[in-house]
């Protein structure tokens, strides 16, 4: 399954400098990588190990083939983003070992008549499709999912096994949902009269974009009266809760076990962190970065990097506000010894 150099750099792009027929069939790390590989270099502190290693072909920043270039006697692709280069030439490679199962519906997969089904998906066992689902064009939907009433999905997105995706929900193109996940269960809309909770029903939806990826065992709830939205190429790792009515923008990311309470809007382009925090009926602006386990009790207006548990606060003046709190021990014997000598002169002094 070993491809072309040239080929590849005729897909993804990027400056070729060697062999174009030079044969790869696979990425691996620069420290174990061998003359069947191809390997990158996104870090500049590691350029010496780059240079040293045993690759085929090497991906690197113009910056970086400046340095070593002539010492490395491979093939170099140079390219302005190498991490990203290399995980578009991961993709290719997966994609072409990956075993894709014939198109059709398993024997033993559960589907209502009225569901319409394109020629090309592929059903895998034991599903459950139920009334006027649509499945486009491509979709692979693997063993024991559940697919809702009147659902909807995209061109050639996949549905790892166990997926429940509920009634009305529906998801764009290419998108990717691991094992587990849950999307459209009830928000958790309760009212309270006299001390007993009444349930609210949850008449939204959850409207997924485009390239879109869900980690195992994540749960997006549908909205109460409008819609929970999940935009294009948002990317949400294992074990994130997406409250009822949430909002989250273009191209954000999800690190594991965050929590976003209901009806809050988090902005395009933002990262959380691993085991964040977020109250419920908030707004976060585009291009925010909030630092893991920090949690967020207020909305955010600027742009930038926040962290903290208690108070959030911007990035770098949560990193002053730490360094002050290293030094308190000292500053109290400090504060105590002035005391001390503050007494000691007052008892002194003349009467």
């Amino acid at each position: 399954m070993s491809t072309r150099l040239g080929e590849l750099v005729e897909r993804l792009g990027g400056q070729l400098v060697g062999n174009p027929d030079i044969e790869v069939s696979s990425i691996a790390p620069l420290d174990v990588a061998n003359a069947s590989n191809i390997t990158f270099l996104s870090n500049p502190k590691f350029r010496t190990k780059a240079a040293q290693t045993a690759a085929a072909a090497l991906i690197l920043s113009p910056a970086d083939d400046e340095v070593i270039g002539a010492s490395y006697p491979g093939a170099r692709i140079v390219t302005a983003n190498p991490y990203a280069y290399f995980a578009r030439a991961a993709q290719y490679f997966e994609q072409r070992k990956r075993v894709r199962p014939a198109p059709g519906t398993h024997a033993t997969a559960s589907v209502d008549p009225t569901a319409q089904i394109a020629s090309t998906a592929i059903i895998g066992p034991h599903v459950t499709i139920e009334a006027d689902v649509v499945i486009a064009d491509g979709v692979q939907i693997d063993a024991g999912c559940v697919i809702g009433r009147g659902a909807r999905i995209g061109a050639n997105t996949r549905l790892y096994p166990r997926v429940v995706f509920l009634d009305a929900c529906e998801i764009g193109e290419n998108g990717i949902i691991y094992p587990g996940a849950v999307i459209g269960s009830d928000g958790f809309g309760l009212a309270n009269d006299g001390g007993v909770w009444v349930k609210i029903p949850q008449t939204g939806r959850v409207m997924i974009g485009n390239d879109v990826q869900i980690g195992a065992n994540t749960t997006v709830d549908r909205g109460a009266l409008v819609d929970t939205v999940i935009g294009d190429g948002v990317k949400l790792d294992n074990q994130i809760q997406i409250g009822h009515n949430c909002r989250v923008g273009d191209h954000t990311a999800m690190a594991g076990c965050v929590g976003v309470g209901g009806s809050s809007i988090i902005g395009k382009h933002c990262t959380l962190g691993g085991a964040v925090g977020v109250a419920g009926h908030l707004t976060i602006t585009d291009n925010v970065h909030i630092t893991a386990a920090s949690n967020v009790s207020r909305s955010i207006n600027e742009p930038g990097h926040y962290a903290g548990s208690y108070p959030l606060a911007k990035h770098e003046d949560w990193q002053k506000t730490a360094a002050v709190t290293r030094n308190l021990d000292s500053l109290r014997e400090r504060v105590r010894e002035l005391e001390k000598t503050i007494k000691t002169l007052t008892k002194e002094e003349p009467s």
